[in-house]
């Protein structure tokens, strides 16, 4: 498997309208995308876009979201994960596991459309990794 571009950085947030004000104001963002719901992660996404990659905020639907655990231990939100491209999903997973490492889950749609699965923060020094599928139209 060879490490594909840098997708996006997730940002957990508890709130997705201030974390786009922020950005907005202090950072000068323009490119920012209508926040809308993934129901099957139990979460609402906002893409903000940079010159050379997104940034991911993502809020909570509600206490059993998985980021509603992560902004227990991080009120303020933080860095949620980092996202890269991979060609093919199925074999990043194979080739994942024949190295030891630990995916959590099955590969599944995420924000893009495209098949995601996220890898142990145990396997990148403390990093969550999610790897998702290069989008067709980017091929």
């Amino acid at each position: 498997m060879n490490l594909g571009r840098l997708n996006h950085v997730g940002v957990a947030t508890p709130s997705i309208e201030k974390s786009i004000a922020t950005y907005r104001t202090l950072l000068g963002a323009e490119a920012i995308g209508a926040p809308f719901d993934l129901p099957a992660q139990g979460v609402k996404v906002c893409f903000i876009d940079a010159p050379n990659t997104q940034i991911e905020l993502i809020e909570p639907y509600d206490e059993s979201s998985p980021i509603a655990g992560y902004l227990k231990k991080n009120p303020a939100g933080g860095q949620h994960h980092v996202c890269f491209e991979v060609p093919d999903i199925t074999q990043a997973v194979f080739e994942l596991k024949a190295n030891g490492a630990t995916v959590l889950g099955e590969p599944r749609i995420g924000a893009h459309g495209t098949p995601i699965v996220f890898v142990h923060p145990k396997d990148f020094g403390g990093v969550l990794v999610e790897l998702m599928e290069t989008p067709r139209e980017a091929h």
